[in-house]
């Protein structure tokens, strides 16, 4: 219980996935929450076999703030009081405006936006008791260019950076710092989902031709830049959006 505790949000797969990975190879003591009790035990057996520290924490629906508070505990017990926080886990979802209704609206804004909030709410108290403390929130590129048929989701990731923005202005002082990572177009069993349901208006090559950098991102650029902004050299960057997209957005 010497090391730096962090703890992923929605860490079982994709970019939650190579972000646990990331930050323990950091030296962390990972925490993986996940809804998919399985997914998240996969990771950490993956994380353990390289040598490294982490300890699954699944069947959490970050959108329920009891669970939450219920699984930050449990990290407690289990790894030491969390430092580091990457609000990760989220839904997606393709609607045209009209056919959005209220519970898929609302399930949505509970996932992407109050989950963060809670998980923030219930690990800030550490990081200000220890003066030292890194949040990372993954919104969406969606959320800076605007994205149709995706109003629902824009919204809850736009009002994650907004949230990002001011929460980092209020925590500062205790030394604990808040930046977004908006990923933008990152190859994902969820964008392949949305290949195969002709959601992307065209394949993920085809995209992937059309971005300047010429290839679709990986979860692993994501976590370089989450691995960086939980760093003690990030102490000086703080409500800021990094965006990691491959130049798709500036």
């Amino acid at each position: 219980m010497t090391a730096k505790v962090a703890l992923v949000t929605g860490g079982g797969s994709g970019i939650g996935r190579a972000i646990s990975h990331r930050l323990a190879a950091d030296g962390y003591a990972t925490a993986v929450l996940d809804l998919n009790a399985a997914s998240a035990k996969t990771v950490v057996e993956e994380i353990l076999e390289n040598g490294y520290t982490a300890a699954a924490f699944g069947d959490v629906d970050v959108s329920d703030r009891s669970q939450v508070d219920a699984a930050v505990e449990s990290v407690r017990d289990s790894l030491g009081a969390v430092s580091v926080l990457v609000n990760n886990a989220g839904i997606t979802g393709f609607k045209k405006f009209g056919h959005i209704t209220d519970e898929v609206w609302e399930r949505t804004l509970a996932i992407n936006l109050s989950g963060p909030f809670y998980a923030c709410q219930a690990v800030v108290p550490d990081m200000t008791k220890a003066g030292w403390g890194r949040i990372v929130n993954i919104s969406s590129s969606s959320a800076q260019g605007g994205q149709q048929f995706m109003t629902h989701y824009v919204a809850s990731k736009a009002g994650l950076v907004g949230f990002t923005k001011s929460l980092a202005l209020e925590l500062g002082p205790s030394g604990i710092t808040v930046n977004t990572i908006p990923p933008g177009f990152v190859d994902t069993p969820m964008l392949r989902g949305s290949e195969r349901d002709g959601l992307l208006g065209g394949s993920v090559d085809e995209h992937a031709d059309r971005t300047p950098v010429r290839r679709a991102g990986k979860p692993e650029d994501i976590a370089a830049a989450c691995s960086f902004l939980c760093s003690e050299e990030a102490g000086y960057i703080t409500g800021q959006i990094i965006g990691v997209n491959g130049g798709r957005n500036t």
